[in-house]
């Protein structure tokens, strides 16, 4: 498989402060790749890098093999990156379907509104929200927030999905859902890169882990290597039984 996603070397200072200190990775199409570590180890700062919230202090951001590292939020999605966010902020007096118009409609410039529509609700389809399309966003569970976050991501036909906890602040049976989802979305093929602390949904969803811890790479491998790797142990999983 290629490259659809390759970071080499990423940094980002705050001040003195290295939250990403010379991180690299690759993503191969159609996997999903999970990041994971302690809190303040420098995870979502590398989403938020990757996806252009933050200009990097050095490195570079390849979608498929064009150099994105330079390129706006917008211009990033364009190029193919989706992402959906851990705090789901949804247009609250719009409905469902207008909602995620609106991530159809930017996602492609020049998209007719026709055509928008159609992509909108192929995404609440696969979301599992088609039957709430003409509900208001206020009237939503969580669960059904956090569908409709990745809905609105769908819709712009991203290549790389990125979902920074998706599954914070659900139920197990939801979370259950949720892992079913992801699944879906990376079937349909969208490659995923995700961040979770959840480790069990780390071990349902995952080809590829990389732990971070300090801004740095500790480790990259599969589940089961990454759990079995004492540094990991010693960072983030401490005595804890790895299921």
């Amino acid at each position: 498989m290629s490259d659809i996603l390759r970071v080499t070397g990423l940094v980002k200072h705050f001040g003195g402060l290295a939250a990403v200190d010379g991180v690299s990775f690759a993503v191969e199409a159609n996997q999903i790749f999970a990041i994971i570590g302690p809190n303040g180890a420098g995870k979502t700062t590398t989403l938020d890098l990757v996806s252009g919230l933050l200009t990097p202090t050095a490195g570079r951001i390849e979608v498929l093999g064009s150099d994105v590292s330079a390129a706006t939020p917008a211009q990033r999605c364009h190029a193919g990156l989706g992402r959906a966010f851990q705090v789901v902020q949804p247009f609250p007096e719009m409905t469902l379907r207008e909602n995620v118009l609106v991530g159809a409609l930017f996602g492609t410039p020049g998209r007719t509104r026709a055509d928008a529509e159609r992509r909108a609700d192929a995404a609440l389809e696969l979301s599992g929200l088609a039957a709430l399309a003409d509900v208001d966003a206020e009237d939503l569970t969580l669960m059904q927030e956090k569908r409709l976050e990745i809905a609105r991501a769908l819709a712009t036909e991203p290549s790389v999905l990125l979902l920074d906890e998706v599954m914070a602040g659900l139920r197990p049976a939801e979370a259950r859902d949720a892992v079913a989802l992801v699944k879906r979305v990376r079937d349909s093929g969208v490659t995923i890169v995700f961040i979770e602390h959840v480790m069990p949904v780390v071990r349902d969803l995952a080809d590829r882990v990389l732990v971070m811890d300090h801004g740095k790479v500790v480790v990259e491998g599969s589940y089961a290597e990454v759990t079995q790797d004492a540094r990991v142990i010693e960072a983030y999983l401490g005595k804890e039984e790895v299921a």
